[in-house]
């Protein structure tokens, strides 16, 4: 789950990092009426995305009269970056946060590290809105520092993280204290990534966090409801928001073939085989090994809500899920929605032939498939216009 740069910097205070006061606004005048405890002060749009200073989002204004105009350019507007692609995002809150002299950036992050089932902590001495192209065209100014998960962190890491990315040493003390609330932050709240961006160097020679990003490992929010009361499902996909009320796995892609699944390696290996015969998945979809004919019928209905979708091929492997709830929550969902894509189906495991039987009888329109690699093919044949 992603949350809003004022979250995340709520956050991040709570535990002790040096963060910028700031202000949300929802309208012009509480835009203005913020800026008034600032000389100069930034506004900032609040949408889950990166680049937003390039894209028109982050703007300077010198008097709350200036901040008014500004906020009225940016709040409604649709906001394109390179992360939320051409449909973009609606801007409907602003950060107005002072503005501040910077002597120098770095880029500070806190992140899993399967490779050694730990967290690590990446860094560099060349932070601000072009990192990502540092990554790309100068990848040793980029350091990992590995941290144990269970010694935690310690403090001659952040000594070694100071030094290589060239922080002077009178910054070092508040370096070291900044990384352990990050750490406690992640390790706490079930991160996925604790991120600022820029860190910066004040021109009074301070450390501030001029920009925060954190996101939380979904798998672990039943343990924080607190954090629930952050998440914003305006910036959510509708059908991944959805999905996520009845317990399914789902993410869209930009495919057009529909795929119904259960089990998550069943299901990359239903994307990975569509693509071998010519098509392209429009998402993945695990229903989950205890799928109930109600949660069925919801994943009809978001594959359904995905314009782009042209066939739907259902794929199920009956283990601890039974063919038979699939085939009742399938002939449930074509009797309550229009399904008005063809339908690809392949069935096979526990309650294989109950399954078949229940699908023959209902009188809906299917196309049976008799293994995997024929259901894809006739999927995407179906998605082309063909059988």
């Amino acid at each position: 789950m992603k949350i809003h740069e004022y979250q995340a910097k709520d956050l991040l205070k709570a535990y002790g990092a040096p963060v910028p006061s700031g202000y949300v606004a929802e309208t012009v005048e509480e835009a203005a009426e913020a800026a008034r405890h600032y000389d100069r002060c930034v506004l900032k749009a609040q949408v889950h995305s990166g680049g937003r200073g390039k894209a028109g989002g982050v703007k300077l204004a010198s008097s709350p009269e200036e901040a008014a105009v500004l906020a009225s350019d940016i709040l409604g507007m649709k906001l394109v970056t390179k992360q939320t692609g051409p449909e973009g995002k609606i801007v409907r809150k602003l950060l107005i946060t002072e503005a501040v002299e910077v002597k120098k950036e770095y880029y500070l992050s806190i992140t899993g590290d399967s490779t050694r089932a730990g967290l690590v902590i990446v860094a560099s001495g060349e932070g601000g809105t072009e990192i990502e192209e540092t990554a790309k065209t100068n990848p040793e100014a980029i350091i990992q520092v590995p941290i144990s998960v269970n010694a935690g962190f310690r403090k001659y890491e952040g000594i070694d993280v100071a030094k290589l990315i060239g922080l002077p040493q009178e910054l070092q003390k508040d370096f070291i204290k900044l990384l352990d609330s990050m750490t406690r932050l992640y390790l706490e709240k079930d991160c996925s990534l604790v991120e600022i961006n820029p860190l910066v160097e004040t021109a009074d020679g301070k450390l501030l966090c001029l920009d925060a990003k954190v996101n939380f490992d979904d798998n672990a929010l039943m343990r924080h409801p607190e954090l629930m009361e952050l998440r914003d499902i305006n910036e959510e996909d509708p059908k991944e928001y959805k999905a996520s009320q009845y317990d399914l796995n789902y993410i869209s892609l930009d495919g057009n073939i529909g795929c119904l699944v259960n089990g998550a390696g069943l299901a990359m290996a239903t994307m990975d085989i569509i693509g071998k015969f010519g098509g392209r998945p429009a998402n993945f979809l695990d229903v989950g090994g205890s799928a109930t004919t109600e949660k069925v019928k919801a994943a009809f209905e978001i594959l359904l809500s995905d314009p782009n979708v042209k066939a739907i091929f259902v794929n199920i492997f009956g283990g601890i899920m039974k063919c038979d709830i699939i085939a009742e929550g399938v002939v449930q969902a074509a009797k309550e929605i229009s399904i008005s894509v063809p339908l690809v189906v392949r069935l096979e495991g526990t309650n294989v032939e109950k399954g078949r039987e229940i699908l023959a009888s209902s009188g809906m329109s299917i196309i049976a498939a008799a293994d995997m690699a024929d259901g894809a093919h006739k999927a995407v044949n179906a998605a082309k216009g063909g059988i």
